[in-house]
């Protein structure tokens, strides 16, 4: 049966969930090398999501803006772009500029992609760099809606129309395939499913890969882009790839791009958590690369199959509430309740097709208010870092997942795909549940009573 979707009518967000759809492309744009994200808005818009990018990665975030006013907002803002381009142009000298629009410029209705056609006809200069143009205003969608059109738009922009094998083309590489990733893979999961694919003798080309840009090294000089992530080479060699895979419902529009594009065809996963994804991306891999699949998988396959086991005491029976962008909470939820959890609140930040698919009841398209408001009695609440206030009122535990997390280490790397990451995420979340449950037993106060006194007459004993 379909969760029913209700849509509260309410004045204002509070405690907003949904971060903004520009935010989300320029996200995207990061995992690409050499590339300069460029908002085109205000320098309010801009400063926000560099923060929250910056306290979320802890890394240094090459994103300009074009600083528009209320005067060029009214009058149009196409010479602030072109100034904006050709300064980056000189000075960071990328290869990819991402242009993202935001509630600002696309309210007044410019015509962007018109006007970047006559400033690249005014500047031959410009002819070794390529402009990537993503629509993403704030009102319309959230992080992986604004993802989304900005990894569609780098297929449409970079990848040369026409199908494979041409006559007079290099013909396609049988060990290579493309992999879209979803927004919700984090730089650790890009770097887990890359050793993954490798396994099988496979070359994989990921769009975008954060891994390769976000991963937390740091370079010895000054870089003003990016450095790391999918090469622009990579980007045009997408055609000739036997075989795409595309993590995330919200890829399935770029993935359905690059296969008109070029006829390679695709393969669509909701996620890889859990046992039966990762079953279905194996058998894939097996198939597509002519291997069997390597002693190392089929280990961690069965120490998957073993934590399922130890872990589902804990799982089975515990009600959970879960505010997520809509794949996320797709992955998440369907995870846990394969493990034997109720998923009594779920809260999204916007409209999707999946959701018709979330396991539960109702489905509420709103913010951390209403999570807030519906989680009671829940024994764990999933969100990102905004709902540690939550969690601390209502005296329930927190997992932390999403974007933003800004209030622990290793965001980035933290790995929940694979046979291995879903092996690691029954564990991190099983012992919240052995802990909460530790916490609420009869007796439990008592016992540390005990323990303290235990502990004190040692030490005096060991004092004396």
């Amino acid at each position: 049966m379909a969760a029913i979707i209700d849509h509260p009518r309410k004045a204002v967000a509070i405690n907003p969930l949904k971060t903004s759809a520009p935010l989300g492309a320029a996200l995207a744009f990061l995992g690409l090398d050499a590339c300069q994200p460029l908002f085109h808005g205000s320098q309010g818009c801009t400063a926000f999501a560099l923060v929250l990018m910056v306290r979320h990665f802890r890394e240094a975030i090459p994103l300009q803006t074009t600083a528009m006013t209320e005067i060029s907002t009214i009058l149009g803002g196409a010479d602030h772009v072109e100034q904006a381009i050709g300064t980056i142009h000189q000075r960071a000298k990328p290869r990819i500029i991402g242009l993202c629009t935001t509630g600002l410029t696309e309210t007044r209705g410019e015509d962007m992609a018109g006007d970047l056609k006559l400033m690249k006809a005014r500047h031959p200069e410009w002819q070794d760099l390529s402009v990537v143009f993503a629509p993403t205003p704030d009102y319309i969608g959230g992080l992986q809606e604004g993802w989304a059109i900005a990894v569609t738009a780098m297929i449409t922009s970079l990848v040369p129309e026409g199908p494979a094998t041409p006559a007079g083309c290099a013909p396609a590489v049988r060990d290579q395939i493309n992999v879209l990733a979803g927004s919700h893979l984090t730089p650790g999961d890009l770097e887990a499913l890359r050793e993954i694919i490798e396994s099988f003798g496979l070359t994989p080309i990921i769009l975008p890969d954060l891994s390769g840009s976000l991963d937390g090294h740091v370079p010895g000089r000054y870089i003003p882009h990016t450095l790391g992530g999918t090469r622009l080479e990579e980007i045009r060699a997408m055609g000739r790839s036997i075989h795409t895979l595309a993590i995330g419902d919200h890829m399935r529009a770029a993935a359905e791009a690059l296969a008109q594009r070029t006829g390679v065809p695709f393969t669509l996963f909701d996620h890889l958590t859990g046992l039966a994804a990762n079953d279905r991306l194996v058998t894939l891999l097996s198939e597509v690369s002519g291997r069997t699949a390597p002693p190392l998988l089929r280990r961690r396959r069965s120490q998957l199959v073993d934590a399922m086991l130890d872990g589902h005491f804990y799982f089975a029976g515990q009600r959970v509430a879960i505010a997520a962008e809509p794949d996320l909470l797709l992955a998440l939820s369907e995870f846990l309740t394969g493990l034997g959890c109720t998923l009594s609140t779920a809260v999204t930040s916007a409209p999707s097709p999946v959701l018709n698919r979330i396991p539960t009841n109702r489905l509420i398209i709103g913010d951390l208010d209403d999570l807030e408001r519906e989680a009671t009695g829940c024994g764990l609440l999933i969100t990102h870092a905004q709902g540690a206030e939550i969690a601390k009122r209502m005296g329930i535990p927190l997992f932390r997942a999403g974007f933003p997390l800004f209030d622990r280490l290793g965001a980035a790397h933290r790995i929940t795909v694979g046979y291995r990451g879903s092996r690691d995420l029954i564990f991190e979340i099983g012992n919240i549940f052995m802990d909460h449950r530790a916490e609420h037993a009869p007796g439990h106060h008592q016992r540390h009573q005990e323990d303290d006194d235990e502990y004190s007459i040692g030490s005096q004993a060991a004092a004396g």
